[in-house]
C-alpha cells in the first residue's frame, strides 16, 4: 500500500517527539493482518515509528488507552481524529486526564470506510461505503490539538441523521419494547462496549461491585436489559458518538440507537449540541441550573 502524506508526517513527528524526549510514548494506528484492519499501536522508540499509518480503516479511538495509566507521569503523544479529540476533552472534563500529559497531533478526517463491508465483499477501498459513525459525523476536525498534520476538511452533511432513532420513534410502545427485548436477549455481557467507551471512565464500575450487588452474574434478559439501559443513561450527555461501543459488540447490538436517542432528547430539552466539543462546555446532566426542565415536579 503506498504511503500517503499524512502517514509520512505521522512517522516524522513521532520520531522527533520521541527522540527529543518531548513524549515517552506515541499512540496511533498500524496495519493489521488484513488490508481492512488498522488497529492501535504503541510506539516507544523512534525507530518503531515506521509502523504508524493513516488510512481508511483507522477507526479505533486511541484516547481510551490514556486510562490505562491515568495516574502516571509519562507524557503521551496521541494522534486524534475529530471524535478522538472529543474523547480527550471528555477525559479532561471528567478529571481522568491532565491536559499537560498529552500532546495531541490532530488529523482532520475525510470519513473512513466500513471494514465489515471490506471483509465480506473484498471490494477496493475507494468503492466501500462509509463507516456508520462517519455517516452522521458533524465534527470531522479535531476540536483540541497541539498541532495539525493536514488541512481541515469541510463538515459533510449527514447521510442519514439519526435514521435509527427516527425509525424507532415511528414504532408504537409495544413494538419498541419487543425490539429492544429481542436485541438484549442476545447480549453476552462481555462488557466490550463499556471497556472501549471513553465516557465509561469510572475508576470503579458499579457493575463490578460485589457489595452491594447491582448486577447479577446470570446472563439473562432482565440483567442484560438493566446493564444496557443503565450504561446508556450513564453516558447520556457524555457520549461523543464515536460508535466504538457498536463497532466492538460481538453480536452486533444497535447500541448507538440508544445513545443517539438520548443525545436527541438532550438537544431538545437543553439545546445541548454534543459532548466533548470544548473544555468549558459541560454536559447538561453534570450540573444543575435553576431554569432546567422540571416536568416531573
Amino acid at each position: 500500500m503506498p504511503e500517503n502524506e499524512v502517514t509520512l508526517r505521522m512517522r516524522r513527528r513521532a520520531k522527533e517527539l520521541l527522540a527529543g524526549g518531548e513524549v515517552q510514548q506515541v499512540i496511533g494506528w498500524e496495519k493489521g493482518t488484513f488490508w481492512y484492519q488498522s488497529p492501535p499501536v504503541f510506539i516507544r522508540q523512534p525507530e518503531e515509528a515506521d509502523r504508524l499509518v493513516w488510512d481508511d480503516f483507522c477507526l479505533a479511538n486511541p484516547a481510551i488507552y490514556l486510562l490505562d495509566d491515568r495516574y502516571g507521569q509519562e507524557r503521551v503523544g496521541l494522534f486524534v481524529k475529530g471524535c478522538d479529540a472529543r474523547a480527550v476533552v471528555r477525559l479532561i472534563q471528567d478529571r481522568q486526564l491532565v491536559r499537560e500529559r498529552v500532546y495531541l497531533l490532530g488529523i482532520p478526517c475525510p470519513g473512513l470506510k466500513d471494514p465489515e463491508a471490506a471483509r465480506t465483499t473484498g471490494r477496493e477501498s475507494a468503492q466501500l461505503p462509509p463507516a456508520r459513525r462517519c455517516q452522521h459525523c458533524l465534527y470531522p476536525n479535531p476540536v483540541l490539538y497541539d498541532e495539525l498534520l493536514a488541512q481541515t476538511v469541510a463538515p459533510r452533511p449527514p447521510l442519514a441523521p439519526r435514521a435509527a432513532v427516527k425509525a424507532l420513534e415511528a414504532k408504537g410502545v409495544e413494538e419498541r419494547f419487543r425490539y429492544w427485548r429481542e436485541h438484549f436477549r442476545r447480549c453476552l455481557r462481555c462488557f466490550a462496549c463499556r471497556n472501549v467507551c471513553p465516557a465509561c471512565n469510572c475508576t470503579a464500575c458499579l457493575f463490578d461491585l460485589a457489595r452491594p450487588t447491582w448486577l447479577a452474574k446470570e446472563v439473562d434478559p432482565a440483567n442484560n436489559w438493566f446493564y444496557g439501559l443503565v450504561r446508556a443513561l450513564h453516558v447520556a450527555g457524555r457520549c461523543i458518538e464515536c460508535g466504538e461501543c457498536e463497532r466492538v459488540c460481538p453480536v452486533g447490538l444497535p447500541l448507538m440507537a440508544l445513545n443517539e436517542k438520548l443525545a436527541k432528547d438532550l438537544e431538545e430539552l437543553f439545546g445541548f449540541k454534543g459532548a466533548g466539543l470544548d473544555l468549558e462546555g459541560l454536559p447538561p446532566l453534570s450540573f444543575w441550573q435553576p431554569d432546567d426542565p422540571d416536568h416531573f415536579a
